[in-house]
């Protein structure tokens, strides 16, 4: 074993797939792209890791609700653009040519490419660790996506596409959650 700088360790354990979360600020949509998501319970409370460099940040805080999107392996690199520019100063629902589509729960728009989209209420914002504890609302998912595999990010600038799936269901049967 060699001994790495501890800066490494986000590269082994970083959590989660890639989600592209949409807003609505009472004026346009807007979409963010976050890397550090989590579900921390069985009663659909997941978190993502945001904070006020994120010009979505403010809208969550205010309308107390987002849509979390699970992009697609053929999405990554629009995942990426979307995290490198800003919604104040371009739109990127059209820049990105993704289709917003009407919630059921919430104003802020699914992203009509995407595998999933999970409609979600602001449950609690843990300033100082920047989290934000969303509670899943709705969930609809794209039964024509071809392309079903996530993106997880590294950490690094580079990127993990999901592979192969082993099924151990009927092994965990007894420790899953009723209606999984």
């Amino acid at each position: 074993m060699k001994e790495v700088k501890k800066e490494k360790a986000l590269t082994f354990i970083e959590p989660g797939p890639i989600v592209l979360v949409s807003t609505f600020d009472g004026k346009k949509n807007n979409i963010m792209t976050i890397s550090w998501t989590m579900a921390i319970d069985f009663a659909q409370n997941i978190v993502i890791t945001t904070g006020p460099w994120n010009h979505s940040f403010e809208t969550i805080l205010t309308t107390k609700e987002c849509v979390v999107c699970i992009p697609t392996a053929d999405m990554l690199e629009t995942a990426v653009g979307i995290g490198m520019i800003s919604g104040t100063e371009v739109d990127k629902f059209k820049k990105f040519e993704l289709t917003p589509l009407a919630a059921k729960y919430v104003k802020a728009p699914l992203i009509g490419e995407c595998l999933a989209c999970l409609e979600c209420k602001l449950v609690e914002h843990i300033e100082r660790y920047g989290f934000i504890v969303l509670h899943v609302e709705r969930v609809v998912i794209n039964e024509t996506s071809k392309e079903r595999r996530m993106i997880h990010a590294v950490g690094d600038g580079t990127f993990i596409i999901d592979g192969e799936t082993v099924n151990l269901r009927e092994m965990m049967e007894e420790k899953l959650s009723p209606g999984l």
